[in-house]
């Protein structure tokens, strides 16, 4: 499990996934501006949700919190995407 926040996770993620990768992990990037963008790769295809459901689950797995507290809020059919998370 990620300790990136110091047991306070925020309300709101920023990730870009990669579809179709060769394995499925997580990639922490710093920007110049001190935010954090989560890179998904993931071996599922971008069709039907089934990529959206992985990283949903991926994420919820490396949080340790139940998938059900994981929303897309923003970026369904993109790749960037803005996740919600209710604690």
């Amino acid at each position: 499990m990620f300790d990136l926040f110091n047991n306070d996770i925020p309300d709101l993620l920023s990730v870009r996934v990669t579809a179709q990768a060769s394995s499925n992990r997580i990639k922490l990037d710093y920007q110049e501006n001190d935010k954090i963008l989560i890179r998904a790769y993931i071996t599922a295809v971008a069709e039907n949700g089934k990529a959206n459901e992985m990283l949903i689950k991926m994420l919820a797995q490396e949080f340790g919190l139940p998938v059900k507290s994981l929303t897309i809020v923003h970026g369904l059919t993109s790749r960037n995407k803005v996740i919600a998370i209710k604690k």
